[in-house]
């Protein structure tokens, strides 16, 4: 049944939330829904290897689709894939919760990470794309009224990124830039009381990836089986992942220099200590004190195991 359809659509250079509408939930299905680069690639390989108990690598961004992604033009192909298969399926998504549909059947997992971190690593990103990504995200400006054309082409150095990134209001890729990252946090954060909903922290992922792995499986209503646990937490495992690439990102050099050794970068936190000035830091720290809530901005910082669940938080 749906809960809340939804109430505040996204349409971007990246993301179109009206891609949503012709999903049809099946009981058991899993929405992965984070802001760029804050661990959803290591949240799908987490779910994958919890659905097939088996640490055989499958193609994430083929078996996991990203719908909401308007530079595929092959919705209907995606949408086919998703009912043709048996398994219980999870599904990628890049936008804030108050622009997707809420289903009681479905499971919703969001993952968060400190801005800065989140920022410097979707850095990365950019500078990696080829050719073809960028004329793909200029096709979609170029079929949309309401996008100026080209895309902006963001900063390649870590402070002028930073300084666009999070730049106040406005801009057509706002919801994949700094914009959209508070929005998303803001978004999950209100509605995180929800039985279906699960927010998991990076930080609390590098500290204790086997129990948080346990309580994502917990969430999912899927047992742990110890026999074959110990393999699957090695799986997910940042270095396990990398030399699995190939496999688990197949393609992946179509929109990145280097592919998914591009892609899957370093996996570290804590670059923007030396990459950014006081005064960057001090402009984050003032935007993060007007846009979020004390306890989220707790929270999104230092993750659960250091501030308490979210479930509980006050404010």
């Amino acid at each position: 049944m749906l809960s809340r359809p939804p109430i505040a659509p996204v349409r971007g250079y990246y993301c179109d939330s009206s891609r949503w509408a012709p999903y049809v939930p099946r009981d058991g299905d899993i929405v992965i829904a984070t802001a760029p680069k804050v661990g959803t690639t290591w949240m799908q390989q987490i779910v994958s290897l919890l659905v097939f108990q088996s640490t055989e690598a499958k193609p994430l961004h083929f078996i996991s689709p990203w719908l909401d992604c308007r530079l595929r033009d092959n919705l209907g192909e995606q949408l086919a894939l998703l009912e043709m298969q048996t398994h219980r399926r999870y599904i990628k998504s890049h936008l804030p919760f108050s622009a997707l549909p809420v289903w009681d059947e479905v499971k919703y997992i969001h993952v968060a990470r400190d801005g800065r971190d989140a920022c410097l690593s979707y850095l990365n990103h950019n500078n990696a794309y080829t050719a073809g990504a960028w004329a793909r995200l200029d096709a979609a400006a170029e079929a949309d009224l309401d996008l100026p054309a080209p895309a902006p082409r963001p900063p390649r150095d870590a402070r002028g990124f930073f300084h666009h990134w999070i730049a106040p209001g406005g801009t057509a890729a706002a919801e994949q830039m700094g914009d959209g990252f508070f929005e998303i946090e803001r978004a999950f954060w209100a509605e995180r009381t929800r039985s279906n909903l699960l927010l998991v922290h990076y930080a609390d992922l590098k500290t204790d990836l086997d129990g948080e792995m346990r309580r994502i499986s917990a969430f999912l209503d899927i047992p742990v089986d110890e026999t074959i646990w110990p393999s699957l937490v090695e799986a997910a495992d940042f270095e396990s992942m990398k030399a699995a690439g190939a496999d688990l990102m197949p393609g992946a050099e179509m929109s990145f220099e280097g592919g998914h050794n591009t892609f899957l970068n370093k996996g570290t936190n804590g670059r923007w200590q030396t990459e950014l000035t006081a005064g960057d830091l001090a402009l984050y720290q003032q935007r993060v004190a007007t846009e979020l809530s004390p306890s989220l901005a707790r929270w999104l910082e230092h993750g659960r195991l250091a501030t308490g669940d979210p479930v509980t938080a006050a404010d």
